[in-house]
This record gives C-alpha cells, sequence and structure tokens, in this order.
C-alpha cells in the first residue's frame, strides 16, 4: 500500500510540473477528476454501509448487555 501511495504522489507530482509548463490538456485533468470523484463516492457508500452494519452489531451487543444485567439483578 505504501508503494503505490508513493507512486501516485511521484505521478501527481509530474503531472502538477506538466500542467506548470502547460503540457498536460485541461480535458485530461477533468477525466482524472471526474474519476476520483466517483470513487470517493464509491468509498463513501461502502463506509456508510460498513458504519451501518457495525452500528447493527453494537445494538445487538447493548441489547445482550441489558439483558445479563437484568438476569444478574434477580
Amino acid at each position: 500500500m505504501e508503494f503505490i501511495k508513493k507512486l501516485t504522489e511521484w505521478v501527481i507530482e509530474k503531472e502538477e510540473e506538466a500542467a506548470k509548463q502547460c503540457a498536460i490538456g485541461l480535458d485530461t485533468i477533468e477525466k482524472q477528476l471526474e474519476f476520483l470523484k466517483e470513487k470517493k463516492i464509491e468509498l463513501q457508500k461502502r463506509c456508510d454501509k460498513n458504519l451501518k452494519e457495525l452500528e447493527e452489531l453494537e445494538k445487538r451487543v447493548e441489547k445482550i448487555k441489558s439483558i445479563e444485567l437484568l438476569r444478574c439483578k434477580k
């Protein structure tokens, strides 16, 4: 994972340099932005789904805890 991060950072730096020299097309940048926005949306959906699942599990464990507390009081 660290390798991919470094590689991505390197590519972005090279594209920044190319943009400063007007050597990269605006359409290329727009395509990259659109791709990143799509990936961001996908990631947000996955995170939301995982958080919902965790919340459901938390509710179930809280319920189990309540049941156990009631049993132990008697």
